[in-house]
């Protein structure tokens, strides 16, 4: 129906607006960033008629389950650009194609941890996107074992840059795709080629 078009499109400016408002208070205060990213989410995913949950969760939920604010897990990060591109293909949840071509890479080092490494990606569809995913030693067990998404500048979840080329990539921003909640939906999954070798206990939980 056309309606649903147009209340996804309301779902994508929210989105917007909430990203950019966390974008604003993170350069000052990360911790309160954090706690209204987490408002508002609960009161999307409560109230809007495009919610990723099904109909038969909407009626019990309460907040979406998210670890404390830590930062230990906030990085910025240079895109490592010297890297010959790569194009291919992962599935998506629902068994569909999704070409990515990878961009570059991350280094997740902050001075106090070190993660790893992730690779960058954009979406090479129509209008296309950065998209980094990730899973880590806890999918699966203390979230979604299809991973989380940290960068998707499709959807606007994107916490910014510093000084033009440094990626600010919080973990504690991290987030599940909608079909963990609902399998309905068609999510890129994240590439072997992402995976964090430790347990990430930040951002969006079972």
């Amino acid at each position: 129906m056309a309606s649903d078009f147009l209340t996804l499109l309301d779902w994508r400016r929210q989105l917007g607006e909430l990203y950019a408002e966390v974008r604003r208070l993170r350069a000052d205060d990360p911790a309160a960033a954090h706690a209204y990213w987490q408002h508002s989410r609960n009161k999307l995913f409560a109230h809007h008629p495009q919610t990723p949950l099904t109909p038969q969760a909407r009626p019990d939920f309460a907040a979406l389950p998210v670890w404390l604010y830590d930062p230990a897990y906030a990085f910025t990060a240079a895109v490592q650009t010297d890297l010959p591109p790569e194009s291919f293909v992962v599935q998506t949840s629902a068994g569909h194609d999704m070409p990515l071509v990878r961009v570059g890479r991350v280094q997740l080092d902050n001075g106090v941890q070190a993660l790893g490494a992730l690779d960058v990606y954009w979406i090479d569809v129509y209008g296309g996107g950065l998209f980094v995913p990730f899973r880590d030693a806890g999918s699966g067990q203390t979230s979604y074992g299809g991973g989380r998404y940290l960068l998707d500048t499709v959807k606007g979840a994107d916490l910014g840059s510093l000084g033009g080329d440094q990626l600010v990539l919080d973990l504690n921003f991290a987030y599940h795709p909608s079909c963990f909640y609902d399998p309905q939906w068609s999510c890129p999954l994240a590439p072997p080629q992402n995976v964090l070798g430790v347990e990430v206990r930040a951002g969006e939980r079972l």
